[in-house]
This record gives structure tokens, sequence and C-alpha cells, in this order.
């Protein structure tokens, strides 16, 4: 049973990693695989994944935002209107051997249903290129509830620079995270509309782009104390 029950309305920091803490992305096709599961698997409609598979393969040029513009008028008004996402993406980042998002809850059991459909599509995904079977992810996903504004601006920080904190690269330039989107150097991803809650409350992209940069320098330093001590 999970500890807390997830609230429509509410904001929660979600993560998981692989099994054994294995890597869950081995090449670039595996990062962007995912990011297409978290655009598509994020409405109330399900089914997306596939009808985009399929459309795809007898139209290779199209791209992702043409083929939901043309999808049946009663589907094409939902996405158009943002009415039917089960969740708001705040802000995401994926690193080599696990996942973290900032979730806002918008629909009843959707990050649930969000989270379930995201890890069972990859598993399939992943072990049928792979060549594998079995579980990928170290059980459920957690989720833990961000009960202050603080905290917000904060895990943001921790999540949109986590490549920085795990020292593998520079937040900015990482591709795997929403980074990029929030200061500007990426015009259109999935936080278009999660992000404002953050940005909203910092005076420009390069503004909140200081902040998120000194609370990484900081989460790292104590992440290698914390090493150091175990050590």
């Amino acid at each position: 049973m999970r500890k807390i029950q997830l609230a429509n309305n509410e904001f929660y920091h979600v993560y998981n990693r692989g099994t054994d803490k294995r890597k869950i992305f081995l090449d670039n096709t595996d990062y962007q695989r995912f990011l297409l599961s978290m655009h598509l698997m994020n409405y109330e409609k399900d089914g997306l994944m596939i009808a985009w598979r399929d459309y795809k393969t007898t139209n290779p040029s199209v791209d992702l935002e043409t083929f939901l513009s043309i999808l049946r008028p009663d589907l094409r008004g939902a996405l158009r209107s943002g009415l039917d996402p089960l969740v708001e993406i705040c802000c995401y980042s994926l690193l080599p051997n696990h996942y973290h998002f900032l979730l806002k809850q918008i629909t009843e059991k959707g990050t649930e249903k969000f989270m379930h459909r995201l890890g069972i599509g990859y598993t399939m995904y992943f072990n049928k290129r792979y060549d594998r079977t079995g579980v990928l992810f170290q059980g459920k996903f957690k989720a833990t509830h961000i009960e202050s504004n603080a905290q917000l601006f904060y895990l943001s920080a921790y999540v949109n620079c986590n490549c920085e904190v795990h020292g593998i690269g520079r937040a900015e330039g990482y591709r795997w995270s929403s980074f990029p989107e929030f200061i500007g150097k990426r015009k259109k991803g999935l936080c278009e509309r999660g992000k404002k809650v953050i940005l909203d409350n910092f005076k420009s992209g390069e503004d909140y782009k200081k902040f998120a940069k000194e609370n990484a320098e900081h989460m790292r330093d104590k992440k290698l104390d914390e090493k150091m001590m175990l050590e």
C-alpha cells in the first residue's frame, strides 16, 4: 500500500530507478521513447501510443503535433483545450538509471494512471528492444507530497539540475531534462503549462536559472560530503 493518498490539485515529487540500480536508458533512442511516452500517456484517452505508432508507419514524415491536431474532432478538442491530461508535468529529469518528476495531479487517480502506463509501456519497449524479461524498475514509483512553495521551488532546482547534482553534465545543455525549457533554450516541451507555477515566482528565466544552479551546487556538495562520510 502507498503511504500517502495522492490528491487532485496537489504537487508531488515522483521518482524511481532501475531494479538493482541498473541503467534504464542505454542510448538516445531510449530517452526519446520515454519522453514520447510521457507525452502520449498523459491523457484520459488511452491507446494514443499505439495510434501514433500506426499513423507514423504510413506517414513517416509527420510530427507529433500534427498527429494530435488531426485526430477525430472529439479527441482533438479535448487535447487542444487541455482538459484531458491526467497530470501537469512541472519539471522532469531523466538520468541513466533513474528519473525525477514534479507533478500536479489534476484528475482523480491521475498520477497512478500516468505512472502505471509509463512504467508498463516503457518496460515492454525496453524488454523487447534488448531481448530481456522481467521487471525494469525498482518496485512502484515513489511519491513525496510537496507542502509549501519553498519546497516546490527547491525541489524544482533538484529535479531540473539533477544531472549536475550527479556530476553528469551542465543542466542548461542537458537534453533529457526540462531545464532548457525553463531558461528559454528550448521553445516547446512537456512542461509548457506546468512550469508556470514555478516561473511566475521569478523575475525571469535567467533569475530562475541563477536560483536553480546555486541550489544544485549546494545539493551536489552535500551529496559528496555524505558519500565521503559513508566511505
